[in-house]
């Protein structure tokens, strides 16, 4: 798993490149990242998958709690 994870790492430069036609917004300020939605897609997206590991990781602490007791 943590090769996964470091891989993914490794190669989110080559999957974040800028996109064309920024849209409204100027393209280098905070608001831009937050409006735009090839963004806002790509951050709830790595958001679910933190959570999804965070959680996955405090089950798995859970269940070797429970077994060592």
């Amino acid at each position: 798993m943590k090769r996964v994870l470091i891989l993914l790492a490794l190669l989110l430069p080559f999957i974040s490149n800028a996109h064309p036609g920024h849209g409204g917004s100027d393209g280098f300020t905070i608001i831009h990242y937050f409006t735009e939605p090839q963004h806002v897609t790509f951050i709830l997206l790595s958001m679910a998958v933190v959570i999804f590991f965070l959680g996955r990781n405090k089950e798995v602490k859970d269940v070797e709690k429970q077994k060592q007791s």
